[in-house]
């Protein structure tokens, strides 16, 4: 299940695999309690109802948009008004795969971009993740994603249908991180000819940084910022610009880390966690 807890405006937003809740610290009014393993609670409201609601991000004045796993983007109100956005794209939809991340690009406000990442299968029988940047729009009271542009697209595609990562985040430069998952291969995360099991840095257009880490290792390696990951499912900058990311390792094994340029985090040669196979 996938969980994020996201502030604004003095309240927590909760996004868990069963709906959206607005979450009020020691509230007695609202009608949900939430029970942490450590006795913490927390009293909640249910927003809206979604299904398997993946990520949110938020729109100037407060609204948000809402992925869900099957391939359906919402623009929820705080109010919890829900509606469906037009123009999206096929995902596919199987495991640990759909529609993923959203974010906004740094200058929404005057660009409208919107950023969102998903699985897609070009022959049907293997898969990997990508992004596409958009226009978001309002008209006539139904919002729209327009003038679609997919700005980054795995390589390879492999069989399966898990670790495709895909979070994003923009930095305090306006590049565009994104997480690859080593899709279960294992080995490619340390292999400069496949963006598997890395971190991704883009220019706001797709375009490749010319200041990225690996400039002589071939032209996917120039997309490289970090290497030896296994499938990290959160990264976010600090108040300091420094990128952190959580990975989920194998068994016992998961990991914060201080994503540093240039890096190797050791997925799968070193871990602290140990294969399902034993």
């Amino acid at each position: 299940m996938q969980t994020r807890r996201t502030m604004f405006s003095g309240k927590l937003f909760v996004s868990t695999a069963a709906g959206l809740f607005l979450a009020f610290a020691g509230s007695a009014a609202s009608a949900l309690e939430i029970a942490g393993s450590k006795g913490s609670k927390l009293n909640a409201q249910a927003v809206a109802s979604l299904d398997e609601p993946w990520a949110m991000t938020f729109l100037p004045g407060g609204a948000m948009l809402v992925t869900t796993k099957p391939g359906k983007m919402f623009h929820v109100t705080q109010g919890g008004k829900k509606t469906e956005i037009a123009s999206l794209w096929p995902v596919a939809y199987a495991g640990q795969g759909g529609l993923g991340d959203v974010v906004l690009h740094p200058d929404f406000a005057r660009n409208r971009l919107v950023y969102a990442s998903f699985a897609e299968s070009l022959d049907g029988s293997t898969a990997g993740a990508a992004v596409v940047r958009a226009k978001f729009e309002i008209s006539g009271g139904r919002p729209r994603l327009t003038e679609r542009k997919k700005i980054w697209t795995q390589t390879p595609k492999v069989s399966g249908a898990g670790h495709y990562s895909h979070r994003m985040a923009f930095g305090p430069d306006g590049k565009l991180f994104i997480t690859a998952g080593d899709r279960q291969e294992l080995t490619p995360a340390q292999a400069f000819d496949q963006a598997l099991g890395k971190i991704i840095r883009l220019n706001d257009d797709g375009s490749v940084p010319n200041d990225n880490p690996w400039q002589d290792r071939g032209e996917l390696a120039k997309t490289f910022w970090t290497i030896g990951h296994r499938n990290p499912l959160g990264i976010a900058f600090d108040a300091q610009g420094r990128l952190w990311a959580h990975e989920m390792g194998p068994r016992g094994g998961d990991e914060l880390n201080l994503i540093v340029k240039g890096r190797n985090y050791g997925w799968p040669p070193v871990s602290q966690g140990r294969h399902y196979s034993g």
